[in-house]
């Protein structure tokens, strides 16, 4: 599908004034950066990546595109014929999928033709905040559950067809071992994963009936869903008795049974129980119903006997706070190789933007290769990792530190150049391991799920310096 119209209506306005102003080929620098990470949270996972290249490689406006923009009475003919003929031109960096994100630092970065820059803001917002937004949270989920699988179930509760689809490939990022999305195995091979709806036990005369038939059809994939009537009364006990009799004699160990009410710790340390007790301590216990990660911190510290977690509405829509809030400011423009800052001041300063084209940068320590900080420099800066190098915190200035003994890494990586696709996107199981390994490189403080340490990021004195000038300037 084109989604080249899938924008704001100001992009196209704005695109127009600037065409008759003839700045179309002024070049702009564009950075997209998040405030806050939701929940509170110490930091973010970066997602959405693919996505973006998918559309920056598809923008065209078609004759229809054209005929609905004539019809508003609001555009130049020439304009429009430039459209017709649009080509995307730009410079695209971005932080790589499954990276941990911090607030106020680029996370992509576009420089070309202001009219074009300007115009992918839309689909940029749209695809790394919802993909970041539904990794993070995926991920925060993850680590409550620590080794014990995690599967994606919230299809059915997302906000539409696409934050199912695309929720379910970001939830992989995060972490998650599998979904209920079946469409999401067919386009990104996420594992598609499921057992039974209550309806197949109610289908049944009986909820033995229920549980022999599903047996008899999956026998090396047997989990039985037991809490449509009673879960230690009638359906572990059903569950032990199909076992017996069917997966048994065929020598089959491979089990387990999934509760979706009730109280979970009560419940899964009575089934457990009583399942080692008829001989079946390789059958698995699955939950699922309304977690997210406080609940499953909780029940496993209450000393819930669980092998994987089922997390869907609270996951999918990220229900604790369903909003990521990247931004996409101006943060400079070009004129005859002259790159000239450009910042945005607020009342409110959290609005206050950092001006200019910009690095990205980790610094880590070599003795225990944890992260840092990371620090936003000039475009033509480097970082001597054989010097000292200080950092200090941009909004108090005094609190400064000397690193030594570190390593630097740009986070930032080339994605498009002149409007040609640069990047070859990894595999989602790659991207998924490498969002595990960088995790290690953070502190479990920044990690925590309340009251999280700030992790820093800083700004070089070179940068901070351009952005105390526009500000002195502007006051």
């Amino acid at each position: 599908m084109n989604y080249t119209m899938l924008t704001d209506f100001y992009e196209l306005t704005m695109a127009n004034g600037y065409f008759n102003e003839g700045m179309r080929d002024k070049i702009a620098y564009f950075d997209m950066y998040f405030r806050q990470a939701p929940d509170g949270a110490g930091l973010a996972i970066m997602a959405g990546v693919e996505q973006l290249i998918e559309y920056l490689n598809n923008l065209h406006f078609s004759e229809e595109d054209i005929a609905f923009l004539r019809e508003k009475q609001l555009f130049d003919e020439d304009f429009l014929n430039y459209l017709r003929n649009f080509k995307f031109s730009c410079d695209v960096w971005a932080i790589p999928e499954g990276t941990p994100i911090f607030p106020n630092e680029p996370i992509v970065t576009v420089r070309g033709p202001l009219i074009q820059a300007q115009f992918v803001e839309t689909m940029i917002l749209l695809t790394v905040n919802h993909q970041s937004l539904i990794a993070t949270k995926s991920n925060r989920i993850v680590r409550a559950a620590g080794n014990l699988p995690v599967m994606e179930f919230g299809s059915r509760r997302a906000q539409g067809y696409d934050g199912a689809i695309y929720g379910a490939r970001a939830a992989y990022i995060g972490g998650v071992c599998g979904t209920a999305c079946t469409i999401s195995d067919i386009k990104f091979s996420v594992p598609a994963l499921g057992t039974m709806a209550h309806s197949w036990v109610q289908a049944f005369d009986s909820e033995y009936d229920a549980f022999l038939a599903y047996a008899k059809t999956y026998p090396n994939n047997c989990t039985l869903l037991i809490d449509t009537y009673n879960v230690l009364k009638s359906g572990l006990p059903n569950a032990i008795r199909v076992f017996n009799e069917v997966l048994k004699p065929l020598g089959i160990t491979n089990c387990g049974v999934r509760i979706d009410s009730g109280d979970i710790t009560y419940l899964t340390r009575k089934c457990r129980k009583m399942l080692d007790e008829a001989g079946w301590e390789s059958a698995k216990i699955v939950v699922s119903n309304s977690l997210d990660e406080y609940i499953i911190r909780d029940i496993l510290q209450q000393g819930a006997k669980i092998d994987s977690f089922g997390v869907g509405e609270r996951l999918i829509t990220s229900k604790s706070e369903p909003v990521f809030g990247g931004v996409y400011k101006l943060v400079a423009v070009e004129e005859d190789g002259v790159i000239e800052p450009k910042i945005k001041i607020s009342e409110n300063v959290v609005k206050i933007t950092t001006p200019y084209f910009k690095k990205v940068h980790r610094l880590y320590s070599k003795e225990t290769g944890m992260a840092i900080a990371d620090v936003l420099t000039s475009y033509d800066e480097t970082i001597d990792t054989d010097k000292p190098y200080e950092i200090f915190d941009p909004h108090h200035t005094w609190k400064r530190k000397i690193i030594t003994d570190f390593t630097v890494r740009e986070l930032q990586v080339p994605i498009f150049k002149t409007g040609e696709c640069v990047y070859q996107s990894p595999s989602l199981k790659e991207i998924q391991e490498y969002c595990k390994e960088s995790l290690k490189t953070i502190w479990d403080e920044v990690k925590r799920f309340e009251n999280p340490h700030e992790y820093y990021v800083d700004l070089s004195q070179k940068l901070w310096d351009i952005r105390y000038q526009l500000l002195s300037a502007h006051n």
